[in-house]
């Protein structure tokens, strides 16, 4: 039997490499090999080599269930995602990246139109998860605080200000204001918003849209229309602007996907984009940087996020640390293809 065969039974049937199958191809003992396996410390580098090609030419997969159960550490980190959400995608493949560094893996729990929250977070806690890193949540914060007690929770991307817990966020009011500023500079006055709705996101990007008109000057130029994260709600305020027949110059508008569709609409209704109107979005997700929309946005720094969330994740389960941290990331302006001087 070469060294790439499946291990087989006397009958010859194909079955699933134990660990001491793996133990005896090195000719160490099965704790030896478990260590290297589980990436303790102790075995030399010659060992762990040697243990990890043995495993890989037999196929040898880690039972993480038996894993689990033979601990009293799940090493996992739940993670609650908005599954319509091209943002969080990138953010869940940072974080995945972040935690095997420091020997986690993720636990994922979406949400969609018929699982909330609550749902969310209750599969995450029944996969014993050990920390809690939810993205965008909506939930109060006297809800969150309570959950912490149970799990260490890490809000990404949301500020709370009532709450002690600890929060990677960017300044959302700040991007927003960077965007204004970019479009003043082009020489836009009439430069309307898209709102992204309910909730804390949303008014921070809200506040810092209007903060940054009136320290323009522009407070008679202001208009916010009414909007959510989705494309659809882009479409259907670029609708309004339409039918009003009075267009501005400029349309921010409150994430990427909104934004794609106020972009959909106009350039359907003959709409030059930018030459008649420049359209601003906000994450920086992976289809603004697509060459049909080539979008001028906001990074929000997915990567940066993630480390920060999986780090407070460790330094509250292996470090011991109780008081609370926020961190919050100076937002980017990203110039593509969408803005323009206004004609």
């Amino acid at each position: 039997m070469g060294d790439g065969d499946p291990v087989r039974h006397r009958n010859g049937a194909n079955k699933r490499p134990r660990l001491e199958d793996v133990a005896a191809r090195v000719g160490l003992s099965t704790a030896s090999v478990s260590l290297v396996l589980r990436g303790v410390a102790g075995p030399s580098e010659r060992t762990r080599q040697r243990v990890l090609r043995a495993a890989a030419d037999l196929g040898y997969q880690v039972d993480r269930t038996a894993s689990v159960l033979a601990s009293r550490r799940s090493r996992l980190l739940g993670v609650m995602i908005d599954i319509y959400s091209p943002f969080h995608a990138e953010l869940v493949d940072h974080l995945h990246v972040a935690a095997e560094e420091v020997g986690y893996d993720l636990v994922l729990s979406t949400l969609t139109r018929t699982r909330d929250e609550h749902t969310a977070v209750e599969t995450l806690l029944a996969y014993r998860s050990e920390a809690l890193i939810l993205l965008g949540p909506t939930a109060p914060a006297a809800t969150l605080a309570a959950l912490d007690r149970k799990s260490p929770v890490i809000a990404v991307g949301r500020r709370i200000s009532d709450a002690a817990l600890d929060v990677v966020r960017t300044a959302d009011d700040d991007g927003v204001g960077q965007i204004v500023d970019h479009l003043v500079g082009l020489g836009h006055r009439a430069i309307t918003y898209v709102d992204g709705g309910k909730g804390v996101i949303a008014t921070d990007r809200r506040r810092g849209y209007r903060t940054a008109m009136r320290r323009h000057g522009l407070d008679e130029h202001i208009s916010v229309l009414r909007g959510d994260h989705t494309e659809a709600a882009g479409e259907r305020a670029a609708g309004q602007l339409l039918e009003a027949g009075d267009l501005p110059t400029a349309v921010v508008a409150f994430n990427d996907q909104c934004a794609i569709g106020v972009l959909a609409a106009l350039t359907r209704a003959g709409v030059e984009i930018p030459g008649r109107v420049s359209v601003v979005g906000y994450d920086d997700d992976t289809h603004s940087r697509l060459s049909c929309f080539n979008l001028t946005t906001v990074s929000q720094g997915a990567e940066a996020q993630a480390r920060h969330a999986v780090t407070a994740a460790v330094e509250r389960l292996d470090q011991d640390r109780t008081e609370p941290r926020e961190v919050v990331l100076t937002p980017r302006l990203v110039l593509r293809g969408t803005t323009a001087k206004p004609v």
